[in-house]
Parts: C-alpha cells; structure tokens; sequence
C-alpha cells in the first residue's frame, strides 16, 4: 500500500478523515517552501526561518488538562499543574477537533522520542502548519539521521496539533480558548488555540516523564555533557542560574540542553535539537548558539527582524522577553548525536540564591540529594518581575514542576537510588550571592563559578576535606583550586555573623515549609534529618571519596 493512503488509512481510523491534502515527513527544504507559500513565515538573512505565535508567546500553563481515566488516576500528581478533564469532554472536543479538519490540509511528521534505542517511543504530530512540521522534525530524533525508516508503523503516541482551531470553555470544559489536555490511556494529545511551538516539546516530555520511571529510567529536566575521557555529568536548574551556559562548556561535548533519561546503563537525550531562549544574544557571549541561528532549518520564534534587510534583532523583546531558536543540535560543533553517552560520574544542581547564604560548591549525600531535588530550589530579584521588590524564594520540584505527570517523590526516589547505585557525585553550586543578599553582597563570579565546577568535575574535590554547615548541613570543602578559601563559606563573607545565621535560618524554614507541602509527616522526619546534616558524608552517598 502506498505511504499516502496507509497514512490516510491511519487518519481515518482516528477520526481524522476527509482531508484535501496530507503532507507526510516532508524533508525539510520542503517544509521550507511550504511555510513560505502558506505565509506561515519569513525568511531570515542567513536562511533561518521567522515565525510568530501570535497570543501565546509562552506555555498556556492554565490551559493543561490530563484526562482523569481509570488507569491513570491513581498514578498523576494531581494539582496545579495537572488538572483534571473528563473523559467525556474530552471525546466531545476531539470529535469536534475531527470534523474541523475535514476539508483541509494536513502535516504529519513521524519521529523518535529518545536516543537510546531500548528506550525510544514513535511519535506522531498531526498539525495544520508546516512551520510546526518543520519544529518537530527539528526538536525530535529523525530516524532518516539514524539509517532507519520507521515507515508507517503505529505510534506510541500521537499529538494532534491545531492551532487555529479555538476552544469554546462553556461548552468544552477548557479554561480558555486555548488548550493541551494529554489522553495517557489513549496516548494522544490535543494542543489548539495556541500556536506556540514549545506547548508540542513539553506535552511529550510530560508523557515521557509518565511512562519511563516504570521502565527504571528516570526522566530529568535538565543539560548534561560529556568530556574527553567520556565522564557525564547532568546539570539540574531553574531558569537564571546558568544551566545553559555551564553545561556549554567547548572542553566538553554537550548531549543535550533540556530533556534526558537516566536508565540502568547510560544518560540519553529525549531529543535531537534545542530550542534556545535567545533575547539578547550575541555572537561574543554565546558563539555557538549564536552561529546555530544563522544556518537554514533553524526557526526564530517571535524575534524581530527588519522586513527588507532580512536581517534579526535578538536584542528587541517588543513581541516578547520568551524569543526562541529551534535548530538540530547537529548545529552545535561539539555535540553528541544521537545522545547517548555513559553513566553519568556527577550530578550538579544549580541554585542562583538571592540571599547569599548559600555555598558556591557544596557536595550533598544522595539523602540530601533527594531534598534539594524535591526543592528545586532558585530565588527571583527585585526587578525581574512586577511586585518583586526584594529576594524571593520560588521553588519547582524536581526542576520541572509543571511536566511532572507524577508524584515529585516518584522521581526523588529514582534519583536517590542511582545515586547509590552507580556511586555518584552530587553537587550543590550556588550561583546566586555571596556576602549578604540581593542589594548587599555581590554576584558570584563567573570565574568562581567555573573553577569550582571544574575542580568537581575533574575530580580534584574528592580527597580534600570537608566542614559541615550548621544550618543546612552541607559539606563544604576547605579548599579549591584556584578558588579563594575565604569565599567557599558563605558565614565567612558576611560582615555580620549573627546577620548570616538569621537570613540562614529563615531560609531553612522556608525549605521546611516547601517540603511539607509535598510529603507525608513520616517522610518529614526523614527531612528533618537530611537538613540537619546528621547523614554521614562516607555511610550516605556512595560517593567517590
């Protein structure tokens, strides 16, 4: 049977039928003229591919649904970030989804989630623009890079993408026009309303994050990179505390910026590109993303361009501070494709505290470890956002909150049992204050920060000794190289010691508080004693040294 008709065969069976056209894993110079004859978008001085996304310039996080089904209902972290859709609802919304369809055209690109082969899932995005085709044979691996063609075979999950189709909330159930509701039982997604290209990225993630922690593989919002004798090391944070740039690092090899999986035999990418925020960037900073701009096939999400030099303006956010770069990762020259690499040999969380109390390195037990993933701990400054006028902590469990599709201890776990397992390094990196608070003390170094990551990573931090903090309970190390030890305790920088221990102190209760929020009061005992430090350093973790 001809690959036009099996796929509309497959579309049919959905519910999808009555098509004029469908557009099958067209290869991307294709797509390009297609997105060019429809007006989807414009074509950039060095050949890159301008789109705009109209209302939505960022994640509708109001707007995601997971629908309440049998099989998964006991399994979903219930709450703010996974609301629940009935069943019924949702059948109605995608039958009206269906017959909205017929009659046009429509984009299908079958691609891989996963670049370990063992753990890989089909994917099928379904969507009206070919600018979105482009963006998931882009984000996801292509299985024409890897020598296969998984012709049409049934895909683990499916997401139908329509983006000019616009929800009615007293009829639908939705919260607005715009909508991602996730279907796990029937592995299908409905995106519409909204025509930013992320919302496809982080619905699969959401699904991978659902399925994989029962194939023991840990799914991890995080970078990770490799050096030139093949040691890992994942790199957890929160947006502003430097995953991107440090995880960037031309000594080593990136596997990937966003999205991996942690199995029982190595660290794989979820994806086969990157989709960089690029509001001011620059060729001096960040040469390798910026040069990733400029090829053809990349796609500029909502960045100014001027309409007759052809040519962008990544410093202009009149449209949005979320611009966006959606390129394959082959465009950075040091990086793994597909992404598969190793065990991973460190883990680093990254913290940017505003109120200066915290280390530039600590390294964490595994027990600790767990905690400060449960956290997800980072703190916003005056000025970053309306009524912010001074430190605030914000938290997102497990670095990634709102793709959770599970319970954060879930993951928590995961994590503490391979740490053990495989005896890994984990280290706590501030990357926020030191000597006092947003306002009083100083912004820790670039320099500072890169010489203690290096000397974790190289391993020069594993026989020095340690001190443990009183508040926090952090094993921080006497010395580094290229480091002044004045600086590695955060007690030391302060004029005040008794100044110090209070910002320490309160800032401990606000953990506390955010940990009781996710766990039971037995599980609090156990945070009791993982804060207080009152794990050994050697018995806990496993750790080299």
């Amino acid at each position: 049977m001809p690959f036009d008709n099996a796929i509309r065969e497959a579309l049919a069976e959905m519910g999808v039928c009555n098509l004029e056209d469908i557009f099958w894993d067209l290869p991307s110079p294709r797509l390009y003229e297609h997105v060019i004859r429809n007006r989807e978008g414009h074509l950039a001085h060095m050949g890159a591919l301008v789109v705009r996304t109209g209302h939505f310039t960022g994640r509708a996080v109001k707007d995601k649904f997971i629908v309440d089904d049998a099989t998964s209902h006991d399994k979903v972290w219930w709450g703010e970030f996974n609301r629940a859709f009935s069943e019924q609802k949702f059948d109605n919304l995608y039958r009206r989804v269906c017959r909205y369809l017929e009659g046009q055209q429509v984009y299908v690109e079958d691609c891989l989630v996963g670049a370990d082969s063992q753990f890989e899932k089909p994917v099928r995005v379904i969507t009206q623009d070919a600018w979105h085709a482009l963006f998931a044979r882009t984000m996801f691996v292509r299985p024409v890079d890897l020598g296969r063609d998984i012709g049409v075979r049934e895909p683990e999950f499916t997401v139908l993408h329509v983006p000019h189709f616009h929800a009615m909330p007293s009829q639908d159930g939705t919260h607005s026009e715009a909508f991602v509701i996730l279907h796990l039982a029937r592995r299908l997604v409905l995106i519409g309303g909204t025509a930013y290209a992320g919302e496809i990225k982080k619905s699969i993630f959401t699904i991978m994050n659902y399925l994989l922690p029962e194939e023991d593989v840990l799914p991890m919002h995080a970078s990770a990179n490799v050096g030139e004798k093949g040691d890992v090391a994942i790199f957890f944070g929160l947006s502003g505390t430097g995953k991107t740039t440090l995880s960037s690092d031309p000594r080593r090899r990136l596997i990937g910026d966003d999205e991996h999986g942690w199995s029982h035999h190595d660290v794989f990418n979820f994806e086969g590109g990157c989709y960089a925020k690029v509001i001011g960037l620059s060729r001096e900073k960040e040469p390798l993303i910026y040069a990733a701009t400029e090829r053809f096939g990349t796609i500029l999400e909502n960045v100014c361009f001027d309409t007759l030099t052809r040519r962008v303006n990544f410093d202009d956010a009149s449209l949005t501070e979320n611009t966006r770069a959606a390129y394959p990762i082959q465009a950075i020259a040091n990086a793994v494709y597909p992404g598969v690499a190793a065990q991973p040999g460190n883990v680093v969380m990254l913290t940017a505290d505003a109120f200066g109390v915290l280390p530039p390195i600590a390294r964490l037990t595994p027990t600790q470890a767990m905690y400060f993933f449960l956290l997800g701990y980072s703190a916003k400054v005056a000025g970053t956002e309306a009524g912010v006028s001074e430190p605030e902590a914000t938290f997102s469990p497990c670095f990634g909150a709102p793709f959770m599709a599970r319970h954060p201890r879930v993951y928590a776990r995961m994590l503490g049992e391979k740490l053990r397992r495989q005896h890994v390094n984990c280290w706590l990196i501030n990357t926020g204050w030191s000597g006092g608070p947003y306002g009083v003390g100083e912004r820790m170094d670039i320099d500072v920060t890169r010489a203690v990551l290096n000397a974790a990573l190289d391993g020069a931090l594993n026989d020095v000794e340690y001190d443990t903090d009183d508040v926090f309970g952090l094993h921080i190390p006497r010395a580094c190289p290229g480091v002044d030890t004045a600086i590695l305790h955060p007690a030391h920088t302060w004029n005040s010691m008794e100044a110090y221990t209070q910002a320490a102190r309160r800032l401990k209760r606000k953990f506390e508080q955010q940990y009781a929020m996710l766990d039971d009061a037995g599980d609090m005992r156990e945070s009791a004693r993982m804060i207080h430090g009152q794990h050994d350093l050697q018995g806990d973790n496993g750790c080299a040294g």
